[in-house]
């Protein structure tokens, strides 16, 4: 796809987040969607190679609307300033919708491509059941985070929001306790593609999330 007109676009969104700019500039967004579609399609493609499992999953549904939902925001823009999707073998692609874990990807209004695998911010009982699952896999578990694989790419899970306690039911000498700490189960990493467009961006992608499968493949064996 054309990145450089997709940060462009974005960026002027960002300066012109409201309905009349967007509508005077609908036919270079239906172009870009048209473009991150056809990307989204690929990579499932490539994706379903090593991992079957998302090869059922919906390119239009794994695809974020651009629309915010401003109900319960205080900032009251109407648009979002990134293009982003998430690929799951549930085809459900938000934690709340119980879609489990996922590939998920978006490019920014700078240029930034994010590149992530696991589960974000799982609603209460799905976090309950993969912080259990830790436990029960306690070998298992010291494997995942152990991967070389995983690790040269993403380093260690993420610790954005971690708690400071033990979670309610869990000890503090439990196996792993400091993961368990965790309120997401997930990898990361930007890239900034503005400054260095990729030759093949689909192909970094889908190489990066095999880099990441371990853990999706982990996740996947938590019971609900």
């Amino acid at each position: 796809m054309h990145i450089r007109d997709l940060t462009q676009y974005l960026a002027e969104l960002s300066e012109n987040n409201n309905r009349a700019w967007f509508v005077m500039n609908k036919p270079r967004y239906d172009i870009l969607r048209g473009e991150f579609l056809a990307l989204v399609i690929r990579l499932i493609a490539d994706i379903a190679k090593f991992d079957p499992a998302v090869a059922g999953c919906n390119p239009k549904k794994a695809m974020f609307r651009i629309n915010r939902d401003m109900r319960f925001s205080t900032e009251k823009i109407p648009y979002k300033t990134a293009f982003s999707a998430a690929i799951t073998a549930s085809g459900l692609k938000k934690p709340s919708q119980g879609g489990g874990p996922a590939y998920y990807f978006h490019i920014d209004k700078q240029g930034k491509l994010l590149i992530a695998a696991g589960e974000y911010m799982p609603p209460s009982d799905r976090l309950r059941a993969i912080r259990r699952h830790v436990i029960d896999d306690a070998d298992g578990f010291a494997k995942l985070i152990k991967n070389r694989t995983l690790k040269a790419a993403f380093g260690d899970l993420q610790q954005e929001n971690k708690l400071t306690r033990p979670p309610k039911g869990f000890e503090a000498d439990a196996p792993h306790i400091e993961y368990i700490k965790l309120k997401s189960f997930i990898v990361w990493k930007e890239i900034d593609i503005k400054r260095k467009i990729p030759a093949d961006l689909g192909k970094d992608l889908a190489a990066a999330f095999k880099q990441s499968q371990a853990l999706v493949n982990w996740l996947r064996q938590v019971e609900p």
